[in-house]
């Protein structure tokens, strides 16, 4: 049995941890061997001593603002992903080789087959299509956007440049595929504002009766004005017809990682990755229901050691194997920003620069 031939939401968690902590210690030997500020870090570290996934040494995110991690020379540099930082700030430099881009782009596949289907739905993304030729936006949200558009056909940017709506393309679309099986895409705030709060605002009315919208990125907007998950997606269904929002929490320091949404707003951890919540007092796994700070793991990073990082986010596990969605693994709450760390979210990134 191989992690990356499984379906995602397949094995138990006792089944997944074991594979999933062989993988992870591979990759840690991997890191300390090919870069040299991991090793620095990591090179006394006796692998034989790591029993459990929480054993597993991590790096923190804004360390990849800071330092060129890598574990391949620079010519077998495929892509560079860039972190959506606050203005000002070095975002995050993630490099890709082919075979890690391939093996993000398989699992992604996988994981969004859960949720969308086998069959490519028409794509209708709340963005405007410069996002990914602009090299200055050209960051989290360009990445999102090309990431996810091989898996849609008939691509379809309901956005003009200056974030109003396209009603002409929307229309259009509308027009041609109400009736069929359709896949949305946009980050949260965005999708919102200028999304469901403009057709709101208009007399523009769509009635799509089969799709899917795939949402991504900071709530803290929304939650400042007091938009709750449920208001969105009641809103979201009143505005654009019959949809399934799925809310999905992911980062370029790890592409392919992607953590959807079920049908009761639980974030899973599919079979190639994990989450791990830390008491910030004392770095210790925190307990099922407890809060604290996030740590993902993730069994894809090859080209650079960001398999096991500590995030600047907030949450807490909610169980394991025992959703009522079905799906197996451990589901988790995510609450937010930990105190006192930038906000770098892509949602409150694009609204500095456009005030």
């Amino acid at each position: 049995m191989d992690l990356f031939d499984v379906g995602p939401y397949e094995l138990s968690e006792a089944i997944k941890t074991t594979m999933l902590r062989q993988r992870l210690v591979s990759l840690t030997e991997h890191h300390i061997a090919n870069c040299a500020d991991y090793q620095k870090l990591f090179g006394d570290i006796e692998l034989g001593s790591i029993k459990q996934l929480e054993d597993i040494p991590f790096l923190t995110v804004p360390l990849f603002k800071q330092r060129e991690l890598k574990s391949i020379t620079k010519d077998h540099v495929f892509k560079v992903l860039q972190s959506s930082g606050t203005t000002g700030q070095r975002p995050s430099q993630i490099y890709l080789d082919a075979q890690t881009a391939k093996l993000q782009s398989r699992v992604l596949v996988k994981i969004m087959q859960e949720w969308l289907g086998k069959q490519r739905r028409h794509m209708l993304i709340w963005d405007h299509p410069n996002v990914i030729k602009d090299k200055a936006s050209f960051s989290a949200r360009g990445a999102g956007i090309q990431g996810l558009s091989f898996l849609g056909r008939n691509h379809t940017y309901a956005l003009n440049d200056d974030m109003s709506l396209n009603v002409e393309a929307i229309n259009e679309f509308h027009e041609k595929f109400s009736d069929q099986p359709v896949f949305m895409f946009g980050f949260t705030f965005m999708v919102w504002k200028y999304g469901i709060q403009a057709l709101q605002a208009s007399s523009l009315k769509l009635n799509f009766e089969s799709a899917v919208l795939l949402h991504s990125g900071g709530w803290k907007k929304l939650q400042d004005e007091a938009v709750s998950t449920d208001t969105f997606n009641t809103v979201a269904n009143d505005c654009l017809g019959s949809i399934k929002a799925h809310n999905f929490y992911g980062m370029v320091e790890q592409v392919g990682s992607i953590f959807v949404a079920c049908e009761h707003g639980y974030f899973h951890a599919p079979s190639t990755a994990e989450v791990i919540i830390r008491n910030p007092e004392t770095w210790k796994p925190a307990a099922v229901g407890e809060t604290g700070c996030i740590q993902v793991l993730s069994a894809l990073p090859e080209s650079y050691p960001g398999h096991s990082l500590l995030t600047e986010d907030k949450g807490f596990v909610v169980g394991r194997d025992d959703c009522q969605c079905g799906r197996k693994g451990t589901y988790f709450k995510v609450l937010g920003r930990m105190a006192k760390v930038e906000a770098r979210g892509c949602s409150d990134t694009f609204e500095r620069g456009a005030s």
